[in-house]
């Protein structure tokens, strides 16, 4: 871990104790979550939830820790120690991706009902935004919730949803206009025991075996419109915001994931031997770690230009555009390289390279694939066609 002006001996001393948690509460079990395709989430969560650990940024007032990103950094770069991708991932949709837009834009008696249980570890968090027919273009989502009264009756289909069968509540994105397009929609809280709603089916995946993945289904949802975030057709704009803490929070995790399985490559190439001589005394093999051990630490000093941005209250759309970008596409070359290095090991499933170059392929897909990263920063850059 490189030294940064911005952490504090009580950065380091929260570091350590994060840490100690996944090395005692999460890596001990990865084999098993990933055998049973699935991480127990409620009890994980309230452990974390009695430490303090799922509300750092949020207010006090509601049982959050009240202090800047740098420490939410710290947490996340700890998480990507884990010896799996999965359960992080669902432990950051809890924390930085289905509950952002509630803690900044949610009523007191919306964050006293849903926030205050979710920093707690009461209850799971997901966030439903992509459909079967709309992934990365957000735009084109045809789940509605159509005002009846005080409430709003919703029906659709959510697709890839992260905690979907263990949820308790849904951060939803729904259509409350006839418009298409961008304009038009809502984020809606909508708790997973109300009649209508149900898990059409566990889906599974590549990799992040861990890690629950659900198609969900609304069907005649009802839901007081006072379970709206903010103001009605604001959904678009507030989902976008959340997709920036999401995609930074993704950044972070893969670096320390890449540390991980770069050194796990250096010791296994000291201690292997090829035509009387350890690997890792190839110039080729220890030039090509040299070069992606630079490149990780480039991709970390652009996570933290963006936590300092974020921190200052700037828009850091582009920047952190970049760095989920550039982390999704040096996590496969870290994940195809190491696999290599590791020959035949590296392709049998009992150890640890095979499940990190599965579930690190996922980063350039979730939470915006590469090419939507890279249209954003062409029109950031103003380098689109005109």
């Amino acid at each position: 871990m490189s030294n940064n002006y911005n952490f504090t001996p009580e950065h380091d001393a929260f570091r350590q104790m994060v840490r100690k948690f996944v090395e005692t509460e999460i890596n001990p079990h990865v084999e098993q979550w990933e055998e049973e395709r699935i991480f127990p989430a409620h009890e994980l969560f309230k452990k974390m939830g009695n430490l303090g650990l799922l509300g750092l940024t949020y207010p006090e007032e509601y049982g959050g820790g009240g202090v800047d990103y740098w420490w939410s950094t710290v947490f996340l770069e700890e998480l990507g120690r884990a010896h799996c991708a999965g359960v992080p991932m669902g432990i950051a949709v809890h924390t930085d991706m289905a509950t952002p837009a509630l803690a900044e834009l949610g009523t007191h008696e919306q964050k006293e009902r849903f926030l205050r249980p979710a920093i707690a570890g009461e209850t799971v968090f997901s966030i439903a935004v992509s459909e079967p027919d709309a992934g990365s273009d957000v735009a084109a989502i045809r789940t509605r919730a159509i005002a009846d009264g005080d409430d709003y009756l919703i029906n659709g289909a959510k697709m890839w949803i992260t905690n979907g069968t263990q949820a308790d509540i849904i951060c939803l994105l729904a259509r409350t206009s006839g418009e298409y397009g961008f304009k038009g929609m809502s984020l809606i809280i909508v708790p997973t025991d109300t009649p209508g709603f149900s898990v059409s089916r566990k889906l599974e995946k590549l990799g992040n075996h861990s890690s629950d993945t659900a198609i969900l289904s609304f069907d005649n949802v009802r839901v007081p419109q006072a379970n709206r975030i903010g103001p009605e057709g604001m959904g678009f704009i507030l989902q976008m915001r959340q997709f920036q803490r999401e995609r930074l929070a993704g950044a972070i995790m893969s670096i320390t994931g890449m540390e991980r399985i770069i050194q796990m490559t250096i010791d296994y190439c000291r201690k292997r031997e090829t035509f009387g001589r350890p690997l890792i005394d190839n110039q080729w093999i220890h030039f090509k770690i040299a070069e992606l051990l630079t490149e990780v630490e480039a991709l970390r000093q652009l996570t933290y230009h963006c936590v300092r941005l974020y921190v200052a209250g700037e828009d850091i759309t582009k920047e952190v555009s970049m760095a989920k970008l550039k982390a999704g596409r040096l996590g496969r070359e870290v994940a195809d390289t190491c696999l290599q290095f590791h020959g035949g090991m590296g392709y049998v499933e009992e150890y640890p390279m095979a499940r990190y170059f599965r579930d690190v392929r996922l980063l350039s897909i979730g939470g915006g694939a590469d090419e939507i990263m890279l249209g954003i920063i062409a029109k950031y850059e103003d380098i689109l066609p005109k």
